[in-house]
């Protein structure tokens, strides 16, 4: 199965990230916009594995306190665009401790430099610019209590993302 670890949103976050992409819509942005559902950040791509309950137990052995993440605009990215996450030593430390011990348990996963970000459209197209001063909702914040170990499936109406393991803060 497809697996990711992620960290997925609260309702007032998922709120301000839907306003998010209405004003891109309003803006002429067209493309293929991440369904409500499936809104999160991802900490860890790990692809095909049938190691589900291990990297949960690896989730568990890596310390997480709790932190707060705050949006602070929107990027574009070739044809992509995101929802920034204001620069979090926490999130980055906690990233990097993880993927050391995934790493130490030979569980194979994405090795690209770890940006945080929030995917709101794929293969955008239609308006170029952002238009500057944007402020909407980008000082939205939230306390992440906790992480997810997420499955990745095709759905009839495109992916389907499904909580199979979760790690609580302290």
């Amino acid at each position: 199965m497809r697996l990711f670890i992620a960290i997925n949103f609260d309702e007032n976050m998922t709120d301000a990230l839907i306003e998010m992409q209405d004003d891109l819509m309003r803006w002429g942005v067209n493309g293929n916009f991440t369904r409500e559902e499936n809104l999160h950040m991802t900490l860890v791509f790990i692809g095909e594995s049938d190691e589900p309950e291990k990297i949960e137990e690896i989730m568990r052995d890596v310390p997480l306190r709790s932190f707060t993440l705050q949006l602070s605009g929107m990027r574009r990215f070739k044809d992509m665009i995101f929802a920034n996450i204001e620069d979090n030593p926490d999130l980055n430390d906690y990233v990097k401790r993880l993927r050391h011990a995934l790493a130490d348990n030979d569980i194979d996963f994405d090795k690209k430099k770890f940006v945080s970000h929030i995917t709101l459209v794929r293969r955008a197209s239609g308006a170029k610019d952002i238009p500057m001063g944007y402020d909407g909702t980008m000082h939205e914040k939230m306390r992440v209590n906790g992480i997810s170990l997420m499955k990745s499936e095709q759905g009839r109406r495109g992916m389907v993302y499904t909580e199979i393991g979760y790690v609580r803060a302290f």
